[in-house]
């Protein structure tokens, strides 16, 4: 005896309809600025990302209609487009909030202190990764290398930096932000929403007042290995060797001092690492052979 599809549970569904078209005045608004995406690139197809980034800051995530339009004006499939679309975690599948709260917990990052940020925040908002809470202020997730390692723990709000963080910093800064408060990026622009970062990620100038003055430049943690290369003296802590205890340092040798303005890795903070601990030095414990 055949058993039917619908007797054993199973629905076969219906053919999903194709996504609706934008209003008339919102698709007039998007062609004009995709013309101007479109005409940065020899090949038009190359302008699909930033074509997703401008859909996504119409709607705060690629909808179906956003991936028609990409189509249409790229004269793609849309097969075509969703496969881009799913492969970059930047692109948003589904509603999210105004601010996008990332928090690495990447090898470093978790060590440092990410993963316990990242566990209370869930509770705390009361969501799960990838979660938004329900004022539709805040979706949280955990992401990849932020490549600010010399930061660590690194937070991320809508892709600008928050360096060294703490459990309660998160926590304040996700209630400043739930609240409407003004927060300030450890470095990098002002925050924006969400949307207002996609446009910007489409390629179109930040016209703030002070924005891109304010986006300024990496920290001196991270150019530390440049200024070495570059023969100028190192922001470097001088560490003792371990074989007697602290030695005179020559006195021609400027040692930086770092000023109260000047913003320090969360390697600079004291360590239980065995250079603070003297009577337990690392290293091997017997020579080979022995």
């Amino acid at each position: 005896m055949t058993i039917s599809s619908s007797a054993q549970g199973v629905s076969l569904g219906m053919p999903e309809l194709p996504a609706p078209a934008y209003p008339d005045d919102v698709r007039a608004r998007l062609e004009a600025d995709a013309r101007e995406i479109i005409a940065r690139y020899p090949d038009s197809r190359s302008a699909l990302l930033p074509l997703l980034h401008l859909v996504q800051a119409e709607e705060g995530h690629v909808t179906r209609t956003g991936m028609r339009f990409c189509a249409d004006v790229l004269d793609l499939t849309t097969a075509e487009v969703t496969a881009v679309a799913t492969f970059y975690t930047m692109y948003r599948r589904r509603p999210s909030g105004d601010y996008q709260v990332g928090v690495c917990t990447n090898t470093l990052c978790a060590v440092m202190g990410g993963d316990a940020i990242f566990e209370e925040l869930q509770e705390y908002l009361g969501v799960g990764n990838g979660g938004t809470t329900d004022d539709g202020k805040i979706t949280l997730e955990h992401i990849e290398c932020n490549a600010a390692c010399d930061f660590a723990p690194v937070v991320m709000v809508n892709w600008e930096f928050f360096d060294n963080q703490t459990v309660q910093s998160a926590k304040r800064m996700v209630d400043d932000l739930r609240i409407g408060r003004t927060v300030s990026p450890t470095r990098g622009a002002p925050l924006c929403t969400f949307k207002e970062t996609a446009r910007i990620l489409a390629g179109f100038p930040d016209e703030r007042d002070g924005a891109v003055e304010a986006s300024g430049s990496a920290g001196p943690a991270s150019l530390a290995g440049l200024r070495l290369a570059r023969g100028e003296t190192a922001p470097a802590r001088v560490v003792h060797p371990r074989d007697g205890g602290p030695h005179d340092e020559p006195q021609d040798r400027a040692v930086h001092e770092p000023s109260p303005t000047e913003h320090l890795s969360s390697h600079d903070a004291p360590q239980e690492t065995s250079a603070s601990d003297p009577a337990h030095p690392a290293g091997p414990t017997a020579e080979e052979g022995e």
